[in-house]
């Protein structure tokens, strides 16, 4: 190993904070770029379309099917792809691969337009050639939560209408006490010896023996239903989330069109003829529009490697990133936060990193000042706010505006996101006002999978409630100040309060319960909890932690409980109340941390 960032000299800019002025003329110089950059005849055109009846910017020339988009690997169909320990696959090699276990998935399994099949896996190869094998013949895709417990997977599985699961060893064993009634088959990942499951290696060797006309005349629309990603919100189940093949295309080409016009913005950051392929971390999970859209997905785009770890560690990351060569590392802020502090960081040859992003969860100040410290030159600094509802679309910022607005998530992510800022009566509020932030796009979600009424609380003429409180400063940059919604985020995870409220009041020893975030230097928040037990109970927190494990994936579980045979603080109008408690408990522990 090398010192770190060993590649010094002219060809690594230096960013420099901008001023209130320099603001203002970059925006306009923005603006202008934006306007020659989407022109009818620029290859990332934009046109417009009805989709449910709204008039919706989108893109003219990109491919209209991820099947379609898929076809990008022939244009790099040698350069290596997808790396995982001692595996690892080429462009050509991948897309071949996923073509066979298609063809299997249809003549197999007899899989339909419209069908669901749910992957339950660690990040993996086999993964990766899931998702698209399933999304070419136009079958819906559900990517599972891998951490669900077995209760949790059955509920996702039921809710979808999950015909076929292709999942992991681990998995399946998680799952087989919870099967209950399921009408489901099943695809193994490296099946277990006495497995009665398909197996999937075997499927990709039958798939290639089968015609090429299986996956001819699928009849693929750009906006038929493509996947169904659960998101955690203020209700006890997760919900189904419904996005279109044209919505997560557009994902993607969305965060090519900006990282295009900002490099006309500062040429200094474009490499032509870069010393090594681009290559990203694959360091979150799969089952995440974080992992699934801007790691895995736009590595189409930019023909770069997708190196993919058994489990996060800050010291493997280093080694993966000197090994590779890697150019991206990119996800939530507390993985940045870890490998800037480990020990081998030092001594690690970082000089082929040109971005250093996040998203997921806020990125305190003084996690940017160290970046700035140990990351300097080329390796620009960024954020993204975006949500499963929007594929991981909503704002960004990097480099330069980010040095000068550290507090922001930057502005809506050109040229088809629009952000709006509304009150509780829907009123659009003025810049510097507070309310609910509101996106609109092409990118935004169908809607709740099979739940018609949740849909309509959020999504009105196209524009999708976040459940998020912010602003949008005199430049239009976006700052979120808090959550209206219930929920807590642990290192990028949206946990909902009430689904582990449901399950700490199933002990038969809990009165009631109340679920909150509490703040956490290296999560951005953890799991808390205050439960009133009966009066002659006799629980503990590490007992109550035990009952949970069987009914809630381990990131759920509180990592505080606090227990009282007193009722639970009340606001006037009866309810518990949620915000004094956490306070309170918060000072009280700020409190404790100062006397010692």
């Amino acid at each position: 190993m090398t010192a770190a960032f060993s590649k010094t000299g002219s060809d690594h800019a230096t960013v420099t904070m901008l001023s209130a002025e320099e603001i203002v003329r970059d925006l306009g110089l923005l603006r202008e770029i934006v306007i020659r950059h989407k022109a009818p005849d620029a290859p990332l055109a934009v046109g417009t379309a009805i989709i449910n009846g709204i008039e919706t910017p989108v893109f003219t020339k990109v491919p209209q099917t991820l099947g379609d988009y898929y076809r990008l690997a022939l244009n790099a169909a040698d350069l290596p792809f997808l790396i995982y320990q001692d595996e690892r696959y080429s462009y050509g090699q991948t897309l071949h691969l996923a073509e066979n276990l298609a063809k299997a998935l249809v003549s197999e399994y007899g899989i339909a337009k419209g069908d669901r099949i749910a992957i339950c896996s660690r990040n993996n190869p086999q993964w990766c050639m899931a998702y698209m094998a399933i999304t070419m013949i136009g079958a819906i895709v559900v990517p599972m939560n891998s951490w669900w417990q077995g209760s949790e997977m059955h509920y996702g599985l039921e809710d979808s209408g999950t015909r076929l699961l292709i999942a992991d060893q681990e998995r399946i064993d998680r799952l087989t006490p919870h099967l209950g009634d399921l009408s489901l088959r099943i695809i193994a990942i490296r099946p277990a010896a006495a497995s009665t499951h398909g197996d999937f290696a075997a499927l990709l060797q039958k798939g290639a023996d089968l015609p090429s006309s299986l996956l001819e005349d699928r009849h693929i629309l750009p906006d038929d239903d493509a996947s169904i990603m659960y998101t955690s919100g203020s209700t006890g189940h997760p919900k189904g989330v419904l996005s279109s093949h044209r919505a997560i295309i557009s994902a993607l080409y969305s965060w090519l069109f900006v990282k295009e016009i900002t490099e006309i913005l500062r040429p200094e950051l474009r490499e032509d003829n870069p010393l090594y392929q681009p290559g990203i971390l694959a360091n979150v999970p799969l089952f995440h529009v974080t992992g699934s859209h801007a790691q895995f997905l736009a590595s189409f785009i930019y023909h770069r490697k997708f190196v993919m770890m058994y489990k996060w560690n800050a010291e493997q990351a280093l080694e993966l990133i000197e090994k590779e060569r890697l150019s991206v590392l990119h996800g939530v802020p507390t993985m940045t936060w870890e490998v800037m502090n480990s020990p081998n960081f030092a001594q690690t040859d970082l000089s082929s990193l040109r971005s250093v992003q996040s998203g997921g969860a806020s990125r305190p100040p003084e996690h940017l000042a160290m970046m700035q410290s140990k990351f300097p030159g080329r390796a620009i600094p960024g954020l993204g706010y975006g949500l499963t509802e929007t594929n991981a679309v909503g704002a960004i910022i990097t480099g330069k505006f980010y040095l000068a607005k550290p507090d922001s998530t930057g502005r809506p992510i050109q040229p088809l996101t629009s952000i709006r800022i509304e009150d509780e009566q829907g009123n659009v509020l003025e810049n510097g006002q507070i309310g609910e932030i509101c996106i609109k796009g092409v990118t935004v979600m169908k809607g709740y999978w099979n739940k018609p009424e949740e849909t309509a609380r959020v999504l009105k003429d196209g524009w999708f409630r976040t459940g998020d409180l912010g602003l949008l400063d005199e430049h239009g940059f976006l700052i979120i100040k808090d959550r209206a919604k219930d929920i807590v985020i642990r290192g990028g995870e949206n946990i909902g309060c009430a689904e582990v409220e449901y399950a700490i009041a199933e002990h038969p020893q809990v009165c009631e319960v109340a679920v909150f975030g509490l703040p956490d230097e290296r999560l951005g928040e953890i799991v808390g909890a205050k439960v009133m037990v009966k009066p002659d109970a006799n629980v503990n927190e590490a007992e109550l932690q035990a009952f949970l494990q069987t009914r809630l994936a381990q990131f759920k579980i509180p990592s505080r409980i606090w227990i009282q045979t007193e009722q639970l603080e009340r606001i006037a109008s009866g309810k518990i109340a949620k915000k004094l408690i956490r306070d309170a408990l918060i000072k009280d522990m700020q409190g404790q941390q100062e006397v010692r």
